[in-house]
């Protein structure tokens, strides 16, 4: 969470919520993107930043200066920034347009995300470039972003989206149709255009696999890549609320991850056999010794269930059970089973508006009038209430913390007395950081080493600065199966304070 937003598109002020809010739509909350694994970042990079007389039409620049935002900017670093140029001159020479330019920019997140705007520039953040093995692994996410320029699906997918919002209207207009058909017959335009999405990423992947293997680099970097990031997603919880979490998300733009998988085999055998083609694996992993891994420390970060900003200056400790993601909008937590969840953002709210009097203004649906209380949190003035939702119920708080207010958004499929007491203890913990917690706050870093004599993939994983899961993490962050052994020599990552 940045100084006085998230990590993406909230503004100032409302924090990109500027109207009431379904209590459900409150936790769930997330950006779009073609590898985007968690879903949910330092040191900062541009590779370079586009000048200003660039001659970039407007819209183009506007939306990168959103982008910078919602990701906490630039990554900094020389050697990514010269190792990704170099990969994206290769592989512009071998694709269908060797005549178009590429901007790149390194963003400042751990998400494990890449996309690409019309204009040519890509963006991949850091949180990405630490889960992939070697450049074949990077080449295969830059070649299919370049895939999506060449091939202009945005504007393909821009011209279908126009068809579904006129559609939209249409069935808005008929008032006197019969709802249901109408729900029907909006319901499947929206698939159609979702179909479309899905088939568009399986066409850059083609694309881009055929890129890759004509630079030179291993086809099959994107089945090694794809699959890191299927094991990787499926360590995250979900903070999404679902209604049924049987059903499949049939309106998903991207497909899932076991059939990408499939497909870029696939594709890879077109080219060539396993094992051929150039991984440049030495000098990808010395490019990575050092990147920071994880939460950038200045936005705000996470050590188990204690939450932690050193730049805002508060720290709290989230229920029992619960994992934290500081994502752009908010930090969001999900309680191991998915019975519970908790949202905590921050808005700017008149200082002699009573909180009290906040929690009833409009911001979110479902308020129950008669469960408003005025308390205090370790000194700081509060307000809390209870909402209901269909399926959820919801204990919300807002705490005066300097010139902003800190909203605690906690949601339970049954509020039990027992729940709610673990949801206050929660919000009582908020507390201001003192000056050695601000100081002593680091990021981590992935860094190198060569694999002992001794060493195995359990000692090694102990030696991480990461309590989750540690030895699958380790396995995952270095392109391990289960089966898998480190030998005497190799060159590995491990994460580090």
């Amino acid at each position: 969470m940045q100084e006085g937003v998230g990590r993406n598109w909230g503004q100032r002020e409302t924090h990109g919520i500027g109207r009431a809010l379904p209590v459900v739509l409150a936790l769930s909350l997330a950006l779009g993107g073609c590898f985007l694994a968690s879903a949910p970042p330092d040191r900062r990079v541009t590779l370079p930043d586009p000048p200003k007389d660039s001659g970039a039409p407007p819209p183009a620049v506007r939306e990168h200066q959103r982008i910078l935002a919602a990701y906490s900017g630039t990554y900094e670093d020389e050697r990514l920034e010269a190792l990704i140029r170099q990969a994206v001159d290769k592989l512009v020479a071998a694709s269908e347009r060797p005549d178009q330019r590429y901007r790149i920019t390194i963003l400042n997140s751990p998400a494990i995300n890449a996309f690409a705007l019309p204009s040519g520039q890509l963006y991949v953040t850091r949180g990405l470039i630490s889960l992939a093995n070697d450049t074949s692994e990077l080449a295969s996410v830059l070649s299919h972003e370049m895939a999506h320029v060449i091939a202009q699906h945005a504007t393909i997918r821009e011209e279908r989206a126009r068809q579904v919002a006129l559609l939209t209207r249409v069935f808005d207009n008929l008032g006197g149709s019969d709802p249901e058909t109408s729900a029907l017959a909006l319901a499947k335009s929206k698939i159609k255009l979702a179909t479309f999405s899905r088939e568009q990423e399986l066409e850059a992947d083609g694309i881009g696999v055929g890129i890759a293997a004509r630079a030179g680099y291993d086809p099959y970097g994107a089945v090694r890549f794809l699959t890191s990031m299927g094991r990787n997603s499926d360590l995250k919880p979900s903070t999404r609320v679902q209604l049924d979490p049987r059903a499949v998300d049939f309106l998903s733009s991207h497909p899932a991850t076991p059939e990408r998988v499939r497909v870029a085999q696939s594709n890879a055998r077109q080219y060539s056999a396993p094992g051929s083609g150039e991984r440049d694996r030495e000098a990808y992993i010395a490019g990575v010794d050092g990147l920071i891994y994880g939460e950038d420390p200045s936005e705000g970060f996470a050590r188990g269930r204690r939450f932690l900003h050193p730049k805002l200056g508060f720290t709290f400790l989230a229920p029992l059970g619960f994992t934290l993601d500081n994502t752009a909008q908010a930090i969001l937590g999900v309680k191991e089973g998915g019975g519970q969840a908790m949202r905590l953002d921050v808005v700017r709210v008149p200082a002699e508006q009573k909180l009290s009097d906040y929690l009833t203004s409009g911001w979110i649906e479902g308020i129950e009038p008669n469960s408003i209380e005025s308390l205090g949190v370790n000194d700081f003035p509060a307000a809390t209430a209870i909402a209901k939702g269909d399926q959820w119920s919801f204990r919300i708080y807002a705490v005066r913390f300097s010139t902003d207010v800190y909203r605690f958004i906690f949601a339970a499929k049954k509020l039990t007395p027992d729940i709610d007491k673990t949801f206050h203890d929660a919000v009582v913990s908020f507390r201001r950081m003192s000056l050695a917690e601000s100081s002593s706050a680091k990021p981590l870093r992935i860094r190198v080493v060569t694999v002992g004599e001794d060493d195995t993939v359990e000692k090694l994983a102990a030696r991480m600065a990461i309590h989750d899961h540690p030895v699958e993490r380790f396995r995952i962050l270095n392109g391990l199966t289960a089966t898998d052994r480190v030998k005497p020599g190799d060159q590995i990552k491990i994460v580090t304070e």
